[in-house]
């Protein structure tokens, strides 16, 4: 039986637009995110809240491994949102990542062009915790002075690759990080230093 979406699908979606949209517009802060859904395993209620809210039938996905691997997840994500998948990473508009620590190297998604810099991949990362301390630096547009967010657990050498995903801006990939009730914002501008 096919897991429910939303229970109020235009309330619901806009709460969690609203969400990623300031985390998004203040790199580093992190936003409550709780949304009531029951996806099927190993989708997080955080992912497919974002799948839910901003993916639809002109938005292609990708789904890493452990999620492309559960027939239930494609099911659920095509029935409430109509988004194509995409077994190749460089052609989605959106990147859904259960296991965050196995995502495939920044520069392997859609970075955009110079006349569409918005052609490029957006990547949910389900991660297990984001706090304030200790683990990231950010700055740049959206900050003030300087913030600093643990999130985790994060790909091998991840502050590097924001670093060469930021160096051809505008264009590179915009990544929205979720926990369990949270999410936070990395865009392209942002710098990304070790803490």
């Amino acid at each position: 039986m096919l897991a429910p979406g939303f229970a109020d699908p235009v309330h619901d979606a806009q709460g969690t637009f609203r969400a990623v949209m300031d985390a998004l517009a203040r790199p580093g802060l992190i936003r409550p995110l709780a949304p009531f859904l029951a996806p099927p395993a190993p989708l997080t209620r955080e992912l497919a809240a974002v799948a839910l809210a901003l993916t639809d039938a002109d938005t292609p996905v990708w789904l890493d491994p452990a999620l492309a691997e559960a027939a239930d997840v494609a099911a659920y994500l095509r029935f409430h949102t109509d988004a194509p998948l995409t077994d190749d990473p460089a052609r989605a508009a959106f990147a859904l990542v259960r296991e965050s620590r196995r995502c495939p190297p920044l520069g392997r998604f859609a970075l955009g062009t110079p006349a569409y810099p918005d052609t490029s991949t957006t990547l949910v990362l389900a991660l297990d915790t984001i706090t304030d301390g200790q683990g990231l630096s950010l700055s740049g547009p959206g900050v003030r002075g300087t913030v600093r967010v643990a999130p985790g657990p994060l790909p091998d050498g991840f502050a590097a690759q924001c670093a060469e995903n930021r160096a051809d801006f505008p264009l590179g990939v915009d990544l929205i990080l979720t926990a369990p009730g949270r999410v936070a914002g990395l865009p392209r501008s942002t710098t990304v230093t070790e803490a």
